[in-house]
């Protein structure tokens, strides 16, 4: 594989990073650049049809608007709660759990969104999360950082386990050589070796993500600036980390894919809500925001909400959370009764758009069973739970409106963008698409490190992708492939197979998209750099330790475990200095 191609494979992933994150340019101009030089290098130098060039756009196009319906779905929720007024109930019902922001961004991002993103995925729990914390009183920048930040460890497993029943069973299923490597076992037999490898490196690794979560926290968004702030709740943050985990660990080998997110959040739940009332291992000092009137103009959204007045109606906290509760309900009805789904998503109930100016792209809409028409549906609800009239309801529309269509450019841009990278294959087939050449030549220089850099390649499929699932359809079978050409085992191929899905999940909390649809339903638009150099440090954590940990199960060694140990008391140690340049580099 030529070098050159290799580095002109990197330019589109070059162009958003420089853009949008060094030069701090909006995600709609860096991902028109992007665009634009993905086209011309598919077109030019690899040599890809006119015709799937634009049949990846159109499909990028229509996927960007199913997303934009997702955000609306959200931004109406939301603008429908403070228009009526259950808002003031949400927050106080929270604040009566415990005031201090870093126990309730635990609850509510890490337990609630997981439970979110197990029922739903597809960028569901920023949707409803932040505005969620938003309305708690969160500034909006720590509302999309917290979102993006916890769509790492419950992913592999979210929307029912359709990153592992379709993105890597696509990977291993009706490939002959794979069939025959892994007999006597079925793909399913061996895809159910891979999930409990997943949940194992996930587990490992992601029960520190609460606390992760409380130090960027109070380094980003306190008074005092400091990350250790945010480890003052280290009891709570790893009680709650272990709450999800270890139920999570022990259902994805009960019962497979599917339930391990979503049961690991309720069993979390259940333990942590109780706990935080009753005050145990809740930190002695209470954490809060600065006063919101000295908030850096950088963290605030357009989007406010609305405060406490004479004239607020009163609500109990269990009808004010209803919508939530309705939410999650739905979504669960909808992904796991057979005849719901099949009704959601059958042919009657989905728009297709076939082999796209006669190439083997084809698109679809599904609209129905969209979280963002459930969003909907519950927000015409509220207005018979808190006995709205229409036109509070009517001024909830308008303004949500108006914020979707300010989210709708860098969106329109930056999913054909990714389309077109994934689709970039030379019409003879003498090249591979973009990312493959990029997994590939990674694959050549790493060798029998190759374990160390699986979960890379899995993230950068989700950065480019927006998805964990496309990740793991993209390079699961070449992950599959190059553990058996470094001479690795059946056993040991399929931890490097959980390394490009765990990868894969860790990759979601700096996609464009995701980080684009979860400033939108703040109201924060252009300053998405921003985020993503602020998520980039969980990131890059996940994936080192994730690595190790591959290396360990697969070596055997004391040594990787000793690795893992020390990389994590490393991460924490740096992270801990408040004068860190990563941090600086971060909050600038």
């Amino acid at each position: 594989m030529s070098s050159l191609y290799m580095l002109l494979a990197l330019a589109p992933i070059a162009v958003v990073f420089l853009l949008m994150v060094v030069l701090e340019r909006s995600a709609k101009f860096s991902m028109g650049v992007a665009y634009v030089v993905t086209a011309l290098l598919a077109l030019f130098v690899w040599n890809a049809q006119g015709a799937v060039i634009a049949a990846a756009t159109v499909h990028g196009l229509i996927t960007a608007i199913t997303l934009l319906f997702i955000v609306f779905g959200a931004i109406l929720l939301l603008n429908t709660l403070k228009e009526s007024g259950a808002l003031q109930a949400i927050r106080q019902g929270f604040t009566d759990v415990s005031p201090d922001r870093r126990i309730q961004v635990i609850i509510v991002a890490w337990l609630f969104g997981s439970l979110i993103e197990g029922s739903s995925g597809f960028g569901t729990p920023s949707a409803v999360g932040a505005p969620l914390l938003l309305a708690l009183g969160f500034p909006a920048m720590a509302a999309v950082m917290s979102v993006l930040i916890i769509q790492s460890t419950p992913v592999s497993f979210g929307a029912v386990g359709t990153p592992m029943l379709v993105g890597v069973r696509s990977g291993i299923d009706n490939k002959a050589d794979v069939a025959s490597l892994i007999a006597p076992n079925t793909p399913m037999e061996y895809l159910q070796q891979i999930v409990e490898n997943v949940a194992f490196i996930h587990a490992l690794t992601g029960f520190v993500i609460p606390l992760i979560l409380c130090g960027l926290l109070t380094r980003f968004f306190g008074q005092k600036q400091s990350f250790r702030e945010g480890l003052g709740a280290w009891k709570f943050a790893l009680f709650a980390g272990i709450a999800f985990t270890l139920p999570y660990y022990i259902i994805a080998n009960l019962l497979g894919p599917e339930f391990p997110s979503m049961l690991g959040a309720l069993i979390g739940l259940a333990i942590v809500v109780p706990a935080a009332k009753k005050g145990f291992l809740i930190p002695k000092t209470t954490f809060d925001f600065p006063p919101r009137d000295s908030w850096e103009e950088k963290w605030l959204g357009t989007l406010r909400t609305v405060e406490d007045g004479p004239n607020a109606k009163k609500f109990s906290v269990l009808r004010a959370f209803s919508p939530y509760v309705l939410v999650v309900a739905f979504l669960i009805i909808t992904r796991t009764i057979p005849a719901v789904k099949s009704a959601l998503t059958g042919p009657d109930a989905t728009i297709t758009f076939a082999n796209l100016f006669g190439t083997k792209i084809s698109s679809s809409a599904q609209f129905l069973f969209s979280p963002g028409f459930i969003l909907i549906v519950v927000s015409l609800l509220c207005i018979a739970i808190f006995k709205m009239n229409m036109q509070q309801f009517g001024r909830g529309i308008k303004n949500s409106g108006i914020t979707m269509l300010d989210a709708a450019p860098a969106l329109l841009l930056a999913v054909p963008m990714v389309q077109v990278f994934i689709n970039s294959a030379a019409a003879d087939g003498s090249l591979n698409s973009m990312p493959l050449v990029l997994a590939q030549g990674a694959a050549g220089l790493a060798g029998h490190s190759w374990p160390n850099v699986a979960p890379w390649v899995g993230s950068l499929g989700a950065f480019i992708a927006g998805s964990n699932t496309v990740s793991n359809m993209m390079f699961s079978y070449f992950q599959f492939s190059t553990a058996q050409h470094i001479g690795l085992g059946i056993d040991a191929s399929a931890i490097v197979v959980a390394l490009q899905a765990v990868g894969g999940a860790a990759g979601n909390m700096i996609c464009v998209h995701n980080v684009v649809a979860a400033g939108a339903v703040v109201g924060m638009m252009n300053r998405e750099g921003e985020i993503v150099r602020k998520t980039l440090i969980p990131m890059a954590y996940y994936c080192i330790q994730a690595g190790l940990i591959g290396q360990a199960l697969i070596t055997g060694s004391i040594g990787w475990w000793i690795a893992a140990l020390v990389w994590l008391v490393v991460f924490f140690g740096i992270l801990s200095n408040s004068k860190g340049k990563a941090l600086k580099v971060a909050n600038a």
